[in-house]
């Protein structure tokens, strides 16, 4: 009975022995356990901050990238806003110019228009217009130095063109010592709405020289020109050097 009893407090020795051992492995496996899920724990925090941390550096870059495009977009829009502005002041600028000169030349051809109507004044003086019509005459003649030349005129003014032709061919000899023959081709007058003035002919019609009023007012009116300016609308502060 003894043994039996012996024999029955070891195996419950044993048996609690065991039971010890097995509350130690479970209380390990559950140390460890909390232990790993410590460091699961800080290393998923660690990699949340990681995350969190590259995300922001990230969003701050593509915001600045993003800023700098907008930034970049709006200064060349108001780079080409600026451009339009200039564009359109200087077509402004200058259609008003051309406005300008376009009253400016219309101008002129009034003052050209008034001026030949005012040929007419010329012709009614006999004597000055008779002068004049020598002075054309001989200097027709020294342009072309021509031996032979056909005169044209107004029918009205034939009889003054023939006493200026005596003297013209006086003065062309004293000029240029040659002899010369002035012919008024009667075949061939002059319209009488000119205000007077010759043109002088070679024979056969080769060279023609118009000395009328008219033509001599629009050679004179294109040599005179910048001073016809000057006096009507001022000096052209733009002109480095006068014509």
């Amino acid at each position: 009975g003894h043994s039996a009893s012996h024999s029955l407090l070891l195996s419950s020795q044993k048996t609690a022995t065991m039971a010890l051992s097995d509350a130690d492995v479970q209380k390990q496996i559950h140390h460890m356990m909390a232990f790993i899920e410590q460091e699961a724990n800080e290393k998923a925090e660690e990699i949340d901050a990681r995350a969190e941390e590259e995300f922001t550096i990230e969003k701050g870059r593509l915001v600045q990238q993003n800023r700098l495009k907008i930034i970049e977009f709006y200064e060349r829009k108001e780079k080409q806003v600026e451009l339009q502005k200039k564009i359109g002041a200087s077509n402004l600028l200058n259609k008003s110019r051309l406005e300008v000169l376009k009253a400016q030349e219309s101008h002129i051809k009034n003052v050209l228009h008034e001026a030949q109507q005012k040929l007419n004044i010329i012709s009614q003086d006999k004597a000055a217009y008779s002068k004049l019509l020598e002075d054309l005459l001989c200097q027709g003649l020294c342009q072309l130095l021509e031996p032979h030349l056909m005169v044209r005129c107004r029918r009205v003014d034939q009889a003054l063109v023939e006493q200026a032709i005596v003297r013209a061919l006086d003065s062309y000899k004293y000029h240029s010592g040659r002899d010369a023959k002035l012919e008024i081709d009667t075949a061939n007058w002059l319209p009488a709405e000119i205000c007077g003035g010759i043109e002088l002919v070679t024979r056969g019609n080769r060279i023609k020289i118009s000395n009328t009023l008219e033509a001599r007012l629009e050679m004179l009116s294109q040599q005179l020109l910048p001073e016809i300016r000057a006096i009507l609308f001022g000096s052209n502060p733009n002109r480095k050097f006068d014509n």
